[in-house]
């Protein structure tokens, strides 16, 4: 069966830039801004706080994990007072991949594992746009596991350590947001994928897009009128069916383009075009520049680790 999460995240390519382990004591706080990298983290003992874009502190306490899929500005602190808005914490490096932040003399009363990651994909915004900005699942046995091994590995790296996070990575966005598909609050993917008529209509859009899905065909596939399945499909996923079908087309088309493998009358039928015109117009229309120059932009990607400072929490 067609998976449309398991696809997203395929695409998303995550790849791991460093994780580590951080103990905190006493009164502390570290703010991270403007990277845009997806964040992780599972809380192993105590508590501490997470302010994300400004809001209200969230309460964390042992067991829980958090994901945030686009990271531009959020704070970690101690539950204990921090004197000052101004006042920062700069994890200090006790031993490899273990970092300490407040009070150095004091018995840790808070220990986080923390992962920083990137999605290797060309279309990323788009994708991470379909997704929550944040992940809270109080309890995570199943996550705790993975992101302990996800550490494990990391600091390790035994051989084939590479392709073992690479895969434990997906494994752990799945499992994110396949729980949070069951409480679903903002539209997206998981709102749409909660809604049992609307994931059969994203399920059809993804099965083969080399055919064109009309309103009409995926209104009876979510067995609705047309009018009633359009009205559902923008409230949950927060776009219109074809807005969806023609950003996951050139999503797909993106990804063809940069495998460098493919002519682009083999892309435009692979993508639901008759023709190589077709769909080089279709493409420019969307993204701005023609298929050709696009492709010519961008080589493999040379797999460098993304530009986050290991002193970030």
């Amino acid at each position: 069966m067609v998976d449309p999460l398991s696809d997203i995240v395929s695409l998303l390519n995550p790849q791991v830039a460093f994780s580590k382990v951080v103990q905190g004591a006493g009164a502390w706080r570290i703010t991270r801004e403007n990277t845009g990298e997806p964040f992780y983290c599972v809380v192993i003992s105590g508590e501490c706080a997470l302010t994300l874009d400004n809001d209200q502190p969230r309460h964390l306490t042992a067991g829980d994990f958090v994901l945030i899929p686009e990271a531009f500005d959020f704070t970690f602190s101690s539950t204990a007072p921090v004197a000052g808005d101004d006042v920062h914490s700069l994890p200090e490096e006790v031993s490899a991949g273990r970092f300490r932040v407040g009070d150095k003399e004091q018995t840790a009363n808070v220990q986080l594992l923390v992962g920083h990651c990137r999605f290797d994909s060309l279309d990323a915004r788009i994708l991470v746009s379909l997704l929550p900005k944040l992940v809270h699942i109080r309890n995570a046995t199943r996550l705790t596991r993975l992101v302990e091994m996800l550490i494990e590995e990391s600091l390790a790296r035994p051989p084939g350590y590479v392709q073992v996070v690479r895969h434990l990575l997906q494994v752990l966005l799945i499992e994110a947001f396949r729980t949070k598909i069951n409480t679903p609050a903002v539209p997206g993917l998981l709102v749409g994928l909660a809604d049992k008529r609307i994931a059969e209509a994203i399920r059809t859009i993804h099965q083969d897009i080399s055919q064109t899905k009309t309103v009409a065909q995926l209104a009876k596939v979510a067995a609705l009128s047309r009018s009633a399945f359009f009205y559902r499909f923008r409230q949950t996923v927060g776009i219109t069916p074809m807005e969806y079908q023609a950003a996951w087309r050139m999503t797909i088309a993106k990804d063809l383009l940069k495998t460098q493998l493919y002519s682009m009358a083999q892309i435009a039928d692979r993508v639901g075009y008759k023709s190589a015109s077709a769909f080089s117009l279709a493409f420019t229309n969307y993204t701005g520049i023609p298929p050709s120059k696009f492709k010519s932009m961008h080589e493999p990607h040379s797999g460098q680790d993304a530009a986050i400072s290991n002193k970030d929490l």
